[in-house]
């Protein structure tokens, strides 16, 4: 095997006298396949949302049997964030090299396993909050590679007229994840311990991976990619990532600093929503359920980051229970504009290097969580007010829009000065 690894990867005499177009087109889907693999990667993204949230979720029981106070659940909490700023880059590489669903499938099958075990570690010895925190960080490393590589994979699988409504359409699989976990987790926290909502959304995602293995993939070509990784050998002709000619446009600073304010809005709302509730309406029955308003459509960008900082704004200013809740739908819903507006963007700018670009603008984003998160839960020991957490959330939306608007454009920068106009 190892020794046919280089002709398997050269191109045939055929495939080198194809045209750029026509040598995309035969990677791209067929409908049926676009359908189904939009299905999964759909239902792939709620679970990595469901392993995500757990411990949000389960932050305040967990706290009270580990003694945890704001500062140390802050630091639990955005540790996530740690590991998941790491591996962007590295995730969005792979996925342009040997194939985002097969860097999707080998790390949600080890995000889930540890999310599986969690509980476990949890009771190693008595450093919880160190085990927890490693814990964190690792799913952050193993998760960081989702969205690039998705990127990577939309891009290269699917025609360009297709792809803000299929990026929408999986990226709608966060609401959802946060809304499985919210609700059925709620549940299974009050029933069971907050130790099952780990094994619940690890368990769902082992499946899940099994059923991609099983079904959808090509099982020597995984194999072939496994090898690739072990022998460090070029799946396909290097391509070499036009550094200075991106990153010389303002729109592509514009992308970054947007999507570096969409996800550190997020991350602070699907963090610490969870607490706000328990502790501002502690004889209220909710979860995030709240969270359950979410849209497919490829619209403007200021439905994603406009609009949701207007409820982030009323939801720490309301002491009324049902307005918090449709405040707080409205603000996480909205989010999911985000996926037609910024990410696809990234796609739309760089297609050759669509992966790569996510990945830098993701780390910025992740970076940005990890102050956010952590900030919040400073901020909320120092104050002991939760309005300070929403002005904030508005504050670094509207930064994000305007830049997008002012700056933001859909042409394409990773091209040849000779064929930029093309």
């Amino acid at each position: 095997m190892p020794s046919q690894l280089p002709s398997l990867m050269q191109p045939t005499p055929e495939e080198a006298r194809k045209t750029p177009s026509a040598a995309a087109e035969d990677t791209q889907w067929s409908r049926p396949e676009c359908q189904t693999w939009t299905g999964m990667l759909l239902l792939g993204t709620c679970l990595l949302y469901c392993a995500r949230v757990t411990m949000p979720v389960c932050t305040v029981a967990m706290s009270q049997d580990f003694g945890w106070n704001k500062k140390e659940a802050g630091i639990v909490l955005s540790s996530f964030f740690w590991g998941y700023c790491l591996t962007q880059v590295v995730g969005g590489h792979l996925g342009d090299r040997i194939g985002g669903e097969k860097v999707i499938l080998l790390s949600a099958s080890t995000w889930g396993f540890i999310t599986a075990v969690t509980p476990l570690l949890a009771h190693l010895g008595n450093g919880h909050l160190a085990f927890m925190t490693f814990s964190r960080v690792l799913t952050g490393l193993l998760q960081g590679v989702y969205f690039p590589a998705l990127a990577s994979l939309l891009s290269q699988r699917v025609p360009e007229s297709e792809r803000a409504f299929t990026y929408s359409t999986v990226g709608a699989g966060s609401q959802f994840g946060t809304l499985v976990t919210g609700g059925i987790g709620s549940v299974l926290l009050d029933w069971c311990g907050w130790q099952s909502v780990f094994y619940f959304s690890g368990g769902l995602t082992l499946l899940w991976v099994y059923y991609v293995y099983r079904y959808l993939l090509n099982e020597k070509d995984l194999d072939l990619a496994l090898d690739v990784l072990a022998q460090d050998l070029p799946m396909v002709r290097p391509s070499k990532v036009p550094w200075r000619q991106l990153f010389r446009k303002p729109s592509v600073w514009a992308a970054v600093c947007s999507q570096l304010s969409s996800a550190c809005s997020f991350f602070i709302l699907l963090s610490w929503l969870p607490t706000f509730f328990k502790e501002t309406f502690p004889h209220s029955k909710v979860t995030e359920s709240s969270q359950c308003v979410s849209s497919c459509s490829a619209v403007l960008q200021v439905m994603g980051l406009g609009l949701s900082s207007i409820f982030a704004l009323c939801l720490g200013h309301t002491t009324s229970f049902p307005k918090a809740v449709i405040f707080a739908s409205a603000s996480i819903g909205l989010q999911t504009f985000n996926q037609s507006g910024i990410s696809v963007n990234i796609q739309d700018l760089a297609p050759s290097c669509a992966g790569f670009l996510f990945g830098v603008a993701n780390t910025a984003g992740a970076l940005a969580g990890v102050i956010g998160v952590c900030l919040s839960g400073y901020l909320i020991e120092a104050t002991g007010s939760w309005t300070c957490i929403f002005d904030l959330v508005a504050i670094i939306s509207n930064l994000g829009l305007g830049t997008f608007l002012v700056f933001g454009k859909a042409q394409r920068v990773d091209l040849t000065p000779d064929h930029e106009d093309l």
